[in-house]
């Protein structure tokens, strides 16, 4: 498993974090992903086999996030 750490200026409330848990969460290949309020950080964990770091930003473009490899 890989991870990979995400910057996320826009998360700004529980609901962003949520949003963001619950789509990277249904991509087949992802195991974990943790969001923070605080720091505007996303952990994820993945199976790079299956998923690269741009089909992950691709999934945040997708629900309206601008996300930056960290």
């Amino acid at each position: 498993m890989s991870q990979a750490f995400f910057k996320v200026e826009e998360i700004s409330c529980g609901h962003c974090t949520s949003r963001i848990e619950k789509a990277l969460a249904e991509l087949e290949g992802v195991s974990k992903v943790s969001a923070s309020v605080d720091d505007k950080m996303v952990e994820v964990t993945y199976d790079s086999e299956k998923l690269t770091v741009d089909d992950l930003i691709d999934e945040f473009d997708a629900i309206g996030f601008d996300a930056m490899e960290a």
